[in-house]
């Protein structure tokens, strides 16, 4: 298809979903996956989603620290999928095709309420799957501000779920952060960056099989990654945003597949973060360029005051040897264009936020979980973790409110986003290792120092990219709950067949049964 014109359409701006009942027990909606259409770019036909509350990203859900929120999500999509499902793994030939599950990204709350990958339901929730199974998810928000997300989780189906557009936004508030005077209201944008590809009807498209497929694979067969043609910002293609002379503040999330971004600012000046995944971070830091992986969220402040008249891009860097052609390079573009509407008395303050350091804890066990590439019957790309496959017995036994490290080695040639429910960690450091080594023999030849983190991850986090040929730690106290949970690549592709592994939070030392 012919390369859409960049920056046609506006910035959409998401809708704050309002609750449909407050009681005492807090906040409670309805939420209701749909089949819809929408106009994504002047130029392209309209595009047949999925979406939540027929939108895409779904609604935007502000809560507030120690407010308890009750979604209650009702599945009513078509029973056959808009995408090429591969029911050659997870024995996906005997399911239904169409299954969804909802994880709020970030969250700590009960398993129940966690979108566990086998706690699936079918339409109006006429078949469910293997696990407990609810429709209303209970949300605690016993935890700090910050930018979570929800999509979809179902097993086998979350690539293809997502990429439909099962996703949405949630931004958790609490006084803390209101006591700092941030950019605020109209000044406060939330961006779900996703890629896609489209047909030139408009429709989605994303790939049956792999480029050199094999004529005795599966049809379809899934891929073991994917790459989009087209950069969409908030449901709009290469979008623009009016801005006024003064400073913004942009929840980022990587919402895509497989595609991580390197996001910089065309004219050179800093981003200036100030959150991660976890919410604030102990210091302001000022970045000329800041890498986000797939789940990754950053909170940034840009400061546009003396920039009027100017039009900015928001960059990303494809790396040394990248096609100047490839328009994958950049995100949006603001136009400094707006009147000022009043004066900017927001902040961008240095200190943020008081991070306690776990390294203190007692710690109580330390695991080494290798990430493993190997091939299935089909000699299809299997990506592992500790060579055990999501149906294997559990194996990671956490006692509750323990502290524990968990090293992760990537024995693979590329990097991996690794996301851990329910908790957030701390990352302590990076290590390369002889990766050429390891894959002859075994052995683990460290070929340098442990690397402390860049400053920007140096606060809370769920997910850290874990770079081809290095052992990445992280430390973190396992609470409030008791019950199973997952750990997975969050690289959907991947996540989906089956690099991802269930973990189990228990009362004591023994391997409690469920």
């Amino acid at each position: 298809m012919q390369r859409l014109e960049k920056f046609v359409d506006p910035l959409p701006l998401l809708n704050t979903l309002q609750p449909s009942k407050k009681t005492r027990n807090g906040a409670h909606y309805d939420i209701t996956m749909e089949e819809f259409r929408a106009k994504l770019h002047r130029d392209l036909p309209r595009t047949t989603l999925w979406g939540y509350n027929r939108q895409f990203p779904g609604p935007l859900i502000e809560a507030f620290r120690d407010e308890p929120v009750s979604v209650t999500w009702h599945n009513e999509l078509p029973n056959r999928h808009i995408l090429p499902v591969d029911t050659s793994i997870h024995d996906l030939d005997k399911l239904p095709t169409v299954r969804t599950v909802v994880h709020l990204h970030g969250m700590e709350t009960k398993p129940e309420s966690d979108g566990h990958p086998d706690a699936w339901y079918t339409r109006n929730f006429q078949v469910t799957g293997p696990t407990f199974t609810q429709r209303t998810f209970h949300y605690p928000n016993h935890q700090r501000s910050s930018l979570l997300w929800y999509h979809d989780h179902a097993m086998g189906l979350t690539r293809l779920n997502v990429y439909a557009g099962l996703a949405g936004m949630y931004i958790l508030r609490d006084k803390h952060e209101a006591s700092l005077n941030l950019p605020s209201g109209d000044y406060e944008i939330p961006l779900m960056i996703v890629d896609r590809s489209f047909h030139p009807d408009g429709s989605l498209s994303y790939p049956a099989q792999p480029n050199d497929a094999d004529p005795n694979l599966p049809n379809p067969s899934i891929v073991p990654a994917f790459l989009g043609d087209t950069i969409v910002v908030n449901g709009k293609i290469w979008p623009y945003l009016e801005v006024e002379p003064r400073k913004y503040r942009f929840r980022i999330l990587n919402g895509s597949n497989t595609r991580g971004y390197r996001l910089s600012l065309d004219n050179g000046e800093v981003l200036h973060q100030i959150g991660s995944d976890g919410g604030l971070l102990r210091k302001r830091v000022e970045m000329e360029e800041i890498g986000l992986q797939p789940a990754e969220r950053i909170d940034v402040i840009i400061d546009f005051s003396e920039l009027e008249g100017q039009t900015i891009i928001l960059k990303n860097n494809l790396g040394p040897g990248a096609d100047p052609a490839d328009g994958m390079g950049e995100i949006m573009q603001f136009r400094v264009t707006e009147k000022l509407k009043s004066k900017d008395t927001s902040n961008l303050p240095v200190n943020l936020s008081y991070v306690p350091s776990l390294k203190q804890d007692e710690i109580k066990t330390v695991r080494y979980l290798k990430l493993v590439g190997s091939t299935d019957e089909y000699d299809r790309p299997l990506l592992l973790l500790n060579n055990l496959k999501w149906h294997d017995p559990v194996t990671e036994n956490p006692q509750l409110d323990s502290t524990e490290i968990w090293a992760f080695i990537n024995t693979t040639n590329f990097s991996h986003p690794i996301h851990i429910h329910l908790i957030q960690f701390q990352v302590l450091d990076h290590q390369t290792f002889d990766l050429e080594r390891f894959n002859e023999d075994g052995t683990l030849l460290f070929t340098g120092a442990p690397q402390a983190p860049l400053a920007n991850n140096r606060s809370w986090k769920d997910t850290i990219e874990v770079p081809a040929g290095t052992m990445t730690r992280v430390i973190a106290n396992f609470g409030p709950y008791t019950g199973e949970y997952v750990w997975h690549c969050h690289i959907l592709e991947h996540e989906d067949y089956d690099m991802m592994r269930p973990y189990r939070v228990i009362t004591d030392e023994r391997k409690d049964k469920k």
